[in-house]
């Protein structure tokens, strides 16, 4: 028995790890997307995402995505899972080293009269107090690398759940910059129909004064009436709608609706950032979700490992050792000592075929996790392609709705002067004024589909296209009524535990 534990170890050595290794599958990346050049895509998804919102150059995005990164409740959420996950992996991973324990107990017992005994009994036995004091000893020889496909699995499973926490912040954040740039947009146009109003109100009072005078028409007063009115009454819809996108803001930022607020804003919403040429297509390689279906695909093919080490034997060496004695004041006595050690194996006979079905499980949930990796990538690729569509057409369109623009407000000019010249109807100038203000409201709104659809393509990219950015992942807000999980010191999941900067355990 002395020579069998390092013959064990050295025959462990031997063997290889049953099932297959992980090989990161080829995607068929595009070469080029359309309208733009961008070279070889490479596996980037470790790269610091940095503040992609301040291409847009506002300060109040800023603070909010600030404070939507602190306080959201689903980043935090996102964050409480990888902190399990990554506890999962370490439990895994503790597999690979013995098990001691030290059982301790006093207890009262009657032995058997026909018990194994190398003199007969004739009918002897003891009934009385037994005491214990043993070291228990456990440790299963990862022979067929079953453990270590498992502690594969578990740990990519939490590199996994460190991407998912990323996917997770990226939307939030994306949200947020997008439910803005929305309200900005209802700002503008809130304005533009006050100023309508008030543009109408006057029309309204030399509509009146004409009519007192006799040079004008109870229809034109009405007609001046129904402008007002009308007008009065789209304000009010544009203010419900800017109270929703509101709320809407509050619960990203993890604050209360009923005390949120955002001042109204008239500054013109600001030009999207521009696409610099050659930007790299690696950056599509940053994105959370492809990074998590890979990940849960390299868990998926370690798994196939453990159900397939589920046909060799499982061998342990086990021992205990200590001391048992009827009477306490002899347990730690050597005449108490006792001890046994050896090899416990097991040997898979039959199990109704569930070692085998499990197997195809497995196969099954790799084959269901390559075709999510692909699907992902799929995705991405088309994110990125009506990314850039919009934002190439929008350009042309806003291009276009400003000369509408121009043309409009001269248009309404022209009528206003021959109306009050007495060459046009009143009909002419409430026509000229609706097309106005349509096309003006129609500038800001492409304006601001221009900023979303920047937004779209920073998501679709993985968190924007700018490289030059090395800073960390804020850490959230702790919540108060947060249990506190230490940092542990390890070597393992450094990757992972470096994409939070520092602690993401939340403590009170």
């Amino acid at each position: 028995m002395r020579f069998l534990l390092p013959l064990l170890l050295a025959t462990g050595t031997a063997i290889a790890q049953v099932g297959p290794n992980y090989t990161r599958p080829a995607t068929d990346a595009p070469a080029h997307f359309k309208g733009v050049t961008w070279r070889e895509a490479r596996p980037a998804s470790h790269q610091p995402k940095g503040e992609w919102w301040k291409v847009f150059r506002d300060s109040r995005l800023h603070t909010l995505l600030t404070q939507a990164t602190a306080n959201n409740q689903d980043v935090k959420a996102a964050i409480a899972r990888f902190d399990q996950a990554r506890a999962s992996a370490r439990m895994a991973r503790a597999d690979l080293f013995p098990i001691a324990s030290i059982p301790l107990s006093a207890n009262r017992q009657r032995t058997s009269e026909n018990a194994i005994s190398p003199i007969p009994l004739n009918g002897l036995f003891y009934e009385g107090p037994a005491y214990n004091a043993l070291t228990d000893f456990t440790w299963e020889l990862d022979l067929f690398g079953k453990i270590r496909r498992g502690a594969q699995a578990g740990r990519a499973d939490a590199e996994a759940a460190a991407d998912a926490v990323h996917n997770v912040l990226l939307g939030i954040q994306a949200e947020v910059a997008t439910t803005y740039f929305q309200l900005r947009s209802l700002d503008q146009e809130i304005y533009l129909v006050r100023s309508a109003v008030g543009l109408r109100g006057e029309a309204l009072k030399i509509a009146k004064a004409r009519v007192q005078a006799g040079a004008g028409s109870e229809l034109e007063q009405a007609q001046s009436e129904t402008e007002v009115a009308t007008a009065e009454a789209e304000i009010s819809s544009l203010q419900a709608q800017r109270d929703q996108l509101e709320n809407t803001l509050a619960i990203l930022l993890g604050s209360s609706a009923a005390s949120f607020r955002i001042p109204v804003s008239t500054t013109p919403l600001p030009a999207p950032p521009a696409l610099p040429a050659g930007a790299p297509s690696d950056l599509l390689e940053r994105r959370p979700d492809i990074a998590q279906a890979e990940r849960t695909l390299a868990a998926a093919t370690a798994r196939i490992g453990v159900a397939h080490a589920q046909f060799f034997p499982s061998i342990k060496l086990i021992g205990n050792a200590g001391f048992q004695s009827t009477d306490i004041d002899l347990l730690m006595q050597p005449e108490s000592l006792i001890w046994s050690y050896g090899p416990s194996i097991s040997l898979p006979l039959f199990s109704g075929g569930k070692n085998h079905f499990n197997l195809n499980k497995s196969k099954a949930a790799h084959d269901e996790a390559l075709a999510a990796y692909r699907q992902a990538f799929l995705t991405a690729v088309a994110d990125v392609e009506t990314s850039l569509s919009s934002r190439r057409n929008l350009a042309t369109a806003h291009a276009a709705q400003q000369r509408a623009r121009t043309s409009a407000e001269r248009a309404a000019s022209l009528a206003k002067t021959r109306y009050e010249a007495g060459t046009s109807p009143y009909l002419d100038v409430i026509e000229a004024n609706r097309t106005t203000l349509a096309t003006q409201r129609a500038t800001v709104q492409i304006a601001s589909q221009r900023l979303i659809a920047s937004v779209s393509l920073i998501k679709a990219l993985g968190g924007g296209w700018d490289a030059t950015q090395p800073t960390t992942l804020p850490a959230v807000t702790p919540d108060p009524a947060a249990r506190f999980v230490p940092e542990t010191k390890s070597g393992f999941l450094t990757k992972v535990k470096g994409l939070f900067g520092g602690k993401k355990a939340v403590q009170p």
